[in-house]
């Protein structure tokens, strides 16, 4: 039978912008996502895996320490959503097939290992570190790194040992994954062997946490459409102003640091402001509106904090250049990719 089409959904962006989470009455049942589901239960089934995540609908892709299961963006439920989505954000995460599966094997690895308390082994934090180590506003990516599988973009396995745990898995997951050759002379290949072994070893035993808690579910959030896009950009323009500060302090001095003559630091951006957003468009793949909101935002934080020229002026503009770059790659990383998926 086919499902009628909620009320809310003839809104205009105005009005459905004032409705509620929870009274949008979304479930996963009959979505799109919900086939998606079961096919990782599949992939999990073939490989050996009786456990099955649960999941639920909430604002965003998450799985919290400790509940074997994960959280499913509420935008993805309905295709009216999903057009508001991305006329607030820019940007629908997991909209097509391919990037769905991604992200939801990646869950999966997050929920395995609550499930089974993976990280609390000897060899699990060996290999990939402590679980208790702390996020960073935003990690800083090695390229080069052959240590970690690429999965999720943005070097994202190197965010922190349970995201490396997470997109692991997610590599060893993917039906007709040819990990084995594809990681042959990399350090990486050590731990999908571990991912390997440890899916045989708990494959068919029950999971010692089994609860089926649903965090931060939209049937229990109140706050409207808007008051959530709302706190979203908030949350955005403070880890984009973090980052900002932490390069540009790097290049530039305090006021109470800086020789008395030093010139503002604002003034040499103004000055390169042209070259500057081309260099942000060329070397980090930004397009021209976003390189000019980055310069804007440089320029904003170094009048804020007080920032000004540390050195002479040719020295300090190819640092500038480097630093603007690694913000624009920084903003890619954090803002298509929460920091904890």
């Amino acid at each position: 039978m086919k499902r009628r089409r909620p009320a809310w959904a003839r809104l205009d962006d105005e009005a459905l912008l004032d409705v509620r989470l929870c009274d949008l009455r979304l479930r996963l049942a009959g979505t799109v996502v919900q086939g998606r589901i079961a096919r990782l239960y599949r992939e999990l089934a073939a490989r050996g895996i009786a456990f099955r995540p649960h999941a639920w609908l909430a604002v965003d892709w998450f799985s919290p320490d400790g509940v074997p299961g994960f959280a499913v963006p509420f935008y993805l439920a309905h295709p009216r959503l999903t057009r508001l989505e991305r006329k607030m954000s820019g940007e629908v995460e997991g909209t097509n097939r391919n990037w769905q599966m991604r992200i939801l094997r990646h869950e999966a690895g997050h929920a395995i290992d609550s499930a089974y308390r993976l990280r609390r082994r000897a060899r699990w934090r060996a290999l990939f570190g402590p679980a208790s180590r702390r996020y960073a506003a935003q990690y800083r990516a090695r390229p080069a790194s052959r240590s970690h599988v690429q999965h999720l973009g943005e070097w994202y396995a190197q965010a922190h040992p349970t995201e490396d745990f997470a997109e692991t898995f997610a590599v060893w997951l993917q039906p007709h994954s040819d990990w084995r050759r594809r990681y042959a002379l990399w350090p990486a290949r050590r731990k999908l062997e571990y991912v390997a072994q440890l899916a045989s070893e708990i494959g068919r035993c029950a999971p010692p946490v089994n609860g089926r808690e649903r965090i931060e579910a939209l049937a229990d959030s109140t706050l409207t459409l808007r008051e959530h896009y709302r706190r979203k950009r908030a949350a955005q323009r403070r880890r984009q102003r973090l980052l900002a500060d932490a390069w540009l302090r790097k290049i530039f001095a305090s006021a109470n640091r800086a020789q008395p003559a030093a010139p503002p630091a604002a003034a040499l951006l103004r000055a390169h402001k042209l070259r500057l957003r081309a260099a942000i468009q060329k070397r980090a793949g930004t397009d021209r509106y976003g390189a000019q909101q980055i310069v804007r935002l440089a320029i904003e934080r170094c009048q804020q904090l007080g920032l000004r020229q540390r050195g002479a002026r040719r020295t300090s503009v190819p640092k500038l250049r480097a630093a603007l770059v690694r913000m624009a790659r920084g903003y890619i990383a954090s803002d298509a990719l929460r920091m904890r998926l």
